[in-house]
């Protein structure tokens, strides 16, 4: 305290002085704070102190930046050869990359414009080239990728497929143009590439529509009521609101996919019950489905032939829709449009296949030594007689021929040849569960499917939100 008064008795006349000065003498006053920069600084901060702390600013009194010298630094920089530059640009050569997908209407000419291409010479060879021609014209479904040049001419054309759905190996031809502009083709074969894919839905009216709008294979949507078809009736007991989340592979030709393989898992929430499978083989024996606590879901025979159709009539009394009498119905009718596939129910032999009169076209699976099965009014048979079969194959595709009213399948079953209602085919016993040697190893192929439905439900919830 002693020094603060010190230093005010001293501030207060040196100020005033200073003060005094500026205003006779401003030139003395700059020379004077360059001479004693820190007796004002002193002076400043406690005349501020002493009169209670105000806000204040410190000026910089260093020199003016417009006084201080400037330095001119000049270096000599090298220019590029933009001429050089500018040819090599122009000896590039452009190439352009576009896809699109074969239709049944195409023409040489109106496929090439469709993939950004003007040339004749490449159409031509389209056309006169049967091999060529074969795979490319008259054909709807299949991408074709084109490299092409500047002037929007052909380099080179690849296309991929499959000769049947349930090849494992894929097709593959490339059309290439040479330096002479001469056309050359190749056509190999490379096996098909396994990934996995996650997608689920909402039944809203039915579970072949749900899957329609989830994007979902029709190959996998008849797998998953495959699957299912002894636990839950998918004509009647189907309800709306139910949920199912599904994953499966995904065959792909050097990363195109070219068709759905198998289900590997699978769960479906009905009528506040869920279900689940995930698919297992075991070292030596057939893969089969199981539930994820071990219980197999295999049935002797598959619930229906055509898992996600509307049926339309039961077995036993009805009246005849042609010959409008009453007649006993001795199988099952499921209305389907014409070509849905239609399975063999259970593993056999094929004992007839062709026209039957009233049925249209007509095959049937002798299954064991009592038991048969008939599917009849197909558009297609696509089994000869005495061909062995396995469960699930396909036998032809729903029709309307003979004694038809629309398009559907008259489906039947027999045990020693007299008739018996179809819908019990799904109550024919099953498999043994998981053998202890294998069930460590099950389970933790379960662990892992649980966690792909559950990122597959999240999916589904993501998608609806």
């Amino acid at each position: 305290m002693k020094f603060f008064n010190t230093l005010m008795t001293t501030a207060k006349p040196f100020s005033l002085a200073l003060l005094a000065s500026a205003k006779s003498h401003s030139e003395t006053l700059r020379d004077f704070v360059a001479r004693h920069p820190k007796h004002v600084t002193a002076v400043l901060a406690a005349v501020l102190l002493g009169g209670g702390g105000g806000a204040f600013a410190v000026a910089n009194l260093g020199p003016d930046a417009a006084n201080l010298p400037v330095r001119t630094l000049v270096e000599t920089l090298s220019t590029p050869n933009l001429d050089a530059q500018v040819e090599a640009l122009e000896q590039q050569t452009l190439k352009l990359y576009r896809n699109d997908i074969t239709r049944g209407s195409d023409t040489a000419e109106s496929l090439l414009r469709r993939l950004g291409l003007v040339d004749a010479a490449a159409a031509a060879y389209i056309r006169k080239t049967p091999e060529v021609r074969q795979a490319l014209l008259n054909r709807s479904g299949r991408n074709v990728s084109v490299e092409a040049n500047e002037q929007q001419q052909l380099l080179t054309l690849t296309t991929r497929w499959l000769k049947n759905d349930n090849d494992s190996q894929f097709q593959r031809m490339v059309i290439t143009r040479d330096a002479d502009n001469k056309f050359s083709v190749r056509t190999d074969t490379a096996p098909l590439t396994a990934s996995v894919r996650m997608s689920g839905g909402t039944v809203n009216s039915s579970l072949y529509e749900a899957s329609d709008e989830a994007r979902l294979p029709e190959t996998v949507t008849r797998q998953l009521a495959d699957v299912f078809s002894g636990q839950i009736d998918f004509h009647r007991a189907l309800r709306k609101g139910a949920v199912f989340s599904v994953v499966y592979e995904t065959l792909e030709a050097e990363g195109e996919p070219l068709r759905a393989g198998r289900l590997l898992s699978a769960e479906i929430t009905n009528d506040q019950k869920t279900y689940n499978a995930v698919w297992f083989q075991e070292p030596g024996q057939k893969g089969a489905y199981y539930t994820l606590k071990g219980d197999s879901l295999r049935r002797a025979f598959l619930a229906s032939p055509v898992p996600y159709s509307r049926r339309t009539s039961g077995f036993g009394m009805r009246e005849h829709p042609i010959l409008h009498t009453q007649r006993a119905h001795l199988g099952v009718d499921y209305a389907a449009p014409t070509g849905t596939p239609v399975m063999s129910v259970a593993d056999g032999v094929v004992v007839e296949s062709g026209f039957q009169g009233a049925f249209g076209n007509m095959v049937v699976v002798q299954h064991n030594a009592r038991q048969s099965t008939v599917y009849a009014h197909l558009s297609r048979m696509n089994v000869k007689r005495g061909q062995t079969i396995k469960q699930g194959d396909i036998v032809g595709a729903v029709g309307t021929t003979g004694l038809s009213t629309g398009p559907h399948l008259h489906f039947e079953f027999r045990i020693n040849g007299r008739h018996v209602d179809p819908l019990t085919l799904a109550q024919q016993g099953s498999s043994e569960p998981i053998s202890a040697a294998q069930r460590n190893q099950f389970n933790q192929r379960a662990e892992f499917a649980r966690a792909q439905l559950m990122a597959a439900a999240q999916m589904r919830q993501n998608n609806v939100q």
